[in-house]
């Protein structure tokens, strides 16, 4: 499930936010009034949707969109007469006030799917090495072969079990490994 934090300067609005959305199988995971608030419960979450008004105690939407985290959209609530979506930023979405129920659950659905694609496609190019990079495995690898007695795909599993056991990416456990056996 999608994390939302909701964040309107008045605390009642907030809470009947909540209450809608509680109420139709989502989870809030933090309430707030402050930019500054919903910052930083953005970079405990990682990524989610944001729903808020036009302005918080501290800033106006437009300041908080331009700190937004890289998977954090916000969904913007506020009257008509107040926004210009024709120069809303890109990771902003905007529903004007009178706003039904349904509209906010099927953009929140949409936002949630956007934000996990984006993730995914983020995870695929993120697993891309360099020439350098494969050759460091590789040589760590060929270390556990000939001091260990290992097959490749043995070796290669102790790396990802070193790499996922000591927090560390597969290329700095190669080179640990590299060094130690040196």
């Amino acid at each position: 499930m999608q994390n939302i934090i909701v964040a309107f300067a008045k605390t009642e609005d907030a809470a009947n936010f909540k209450s809608l959305l509680v109420r139709n199988g989502w989870n809030v995971n933090v309430v707030c009034t402050s930019g500054a608030q919903a910052l930083s419960a953005m970079e405990d979450l990682g990524n989610g949707v944001i729903v808020c008004g036009f302005r918080l105690t501290d800033m106006q939407y437009t300041e908080l969109a331009a700190d937004l985290p890289t998977f954090f959209q916000m969904l913007l609530i506020a009257s008509p007469n107040k926004v210009d979506d024709s120069g809303l930023p890109e990771n902003v979405v905007y529903l004007p006030t009178p706003i039904k129920k349904d509209d906010l659950l099927n953009t929140l659905v949409m936002m949630g799917e956007g934000i996990s694609r984006r993730r995914k496609k983020a995870k695929a190019s993120g697993k891309q090495r360099s020439d350098k990079e494969k050759q460091t495995i590789l040589q760590a690898k060929e270390l556990l072969m000939a001091r260990h007695h290992m097959t490749e795909p043995e070796a290669h599993k102790y790396i990802q079990k070193c790499s996922m056991d000591s927090g560390t990416d597969m290329l700095e456990t190669a080179e640990m490994i590299i060094s130690l056996n040196a």
